[in-house]
């Protein structure tokens, strides 16, 4: 009888604490994808400046504008300068915000960030929007399938990964000496756990997530925030424009809402309906069928080509 007791015991407690922890998440979630929505943090108290990275297409650009439609100056890094012009005009005209233009291509390696520097020296940067990532197929591919891969791969390293460090080490000394800043680091649902035929594009987003959440951890207590946001599904280039609808955001939606998570959570899928798709995909997709040779090989079936086949999927969805 004592043991029976005993495990009883254990089991009412186990299934409080279960139920604790759902009402805890629900309550967190109801603050961060809800609640924020009407309270949202004033982004300007954090400095003038704002700088965006990968700013002319996509996820970026919509962040820039966002940015600006809430009152921060922007400074646009991107590597098409007829794109940054179209930038520049919207935002000063629209918005009438100040804008500063850095023209580099994160590709080219360490050697692009004296440059960056340079231009950022005698702003006072409140803001980092960590955005700018290509992939280079728009199929799932195995690794070995990747074209001009020796090529390839260091440009999605030093795009992807090395920009993420770089960049925040450009402008975290002076954000400590302010005690105040938010680096924003645009991660990836890829990064939140391994994704077969993803296998390099994956590998460097949950870099970027890692580095946010260490990054974040060692700062907070200098009044610094770093925010990891990992999306689902949205309508980019990077996506091939796929239609709009209650599963992918577009750009301008996704950043609206993930903007208003800032200061409620530094984690985040950035929205409601990609926080309920992540949940979904955990417990639909586990790990051991996500990582098994058969669902491999049925999601290879679904691609209509091989990238080595097909010249178009050289860097097919650069976010400039």
């Amino acid at each position: 009888m004592q043991l029976f007791d005993t495990l009883a015991t254990i089991g009412v407690l186990s299934v409080v604490w279960h139920l604790l922890h759902l009402l805890w998440r629900c309550w967190s979630g109801f603050r961060q994808y809800i609640l924020s929505q009407f309270c949202q943090v004033d982004l300007r108290r954090y400095g003038q400046w704002a700088v965006v990275t990968g700013a002319t297409s996509g996820i970026g650009r919509a962040y820039a504008i966002e940015l600006a439609r809430r009152g921060l100056d922007i400074v646009l890094v991107s590597r098409s300068k007829d794109k940054l012009q179209l930038m520049v005009k919207e935002i000063e005209e629209i918005y009438g915000r100040k804008t500063c233009t850095i023209r580099v291509d994160f590709t080219d390696g360490h050697n692009i960030y004296p440059k960056i520097a340079k231009a950022l020296q005698d702003l006072e940067i409140g803001i980092l929007v960590n955005n700018v990532g290509i992939t280079y197929s728009e199929n799932f591919a195995y690794f070995l399938e990747t074209p001009d891969a020796h090529k390839n791969i260091t440009n999605i390293v030093n795009c992807n990964m090395l920009s993420v460090p770089q960049m925040s080490k450009l402008v975290l000394p002076y954000m400590v000496t302010r005690g105040r800043g938010l680096i924003i680091n645009i991660s990836s649902e890829t990064g939140v756990r391994p994704h077969p035929l993803l296998s390099l594009y994956s590998a460097t987003k949950l870099f970027v997530t890692y580095f946010s959440q260490c990054l974040h951890a060692e700062y907070k207590s200098k009044g610094i925030i770093v925010q990891c946001v990992t999306p689902f599904l949205v309508s980019t280039n990077m996506t091939r424009h796929w239609p709009v609808n209650g599963i992918i955001k577009s750009a301008q939606a996704f950043v609206y809402g993930a903007l208003n998570t800032v200061g409620y959570s530094t984690y985040t899928s950035g929205c409601l309906t990609h926080a309920l798709q992540s949940e979904a995909l955990t417990v639909l997709l586990p790990d051991w069928l996500r990582m098994s040779s058969f669902f491999i090989q049925q999601l290879r079936k679904t691609s209509d080509v091989s990238p080595c086949e097909n010249e178009k999927h050289r860097i097919m969805a650069k976010e400039e």
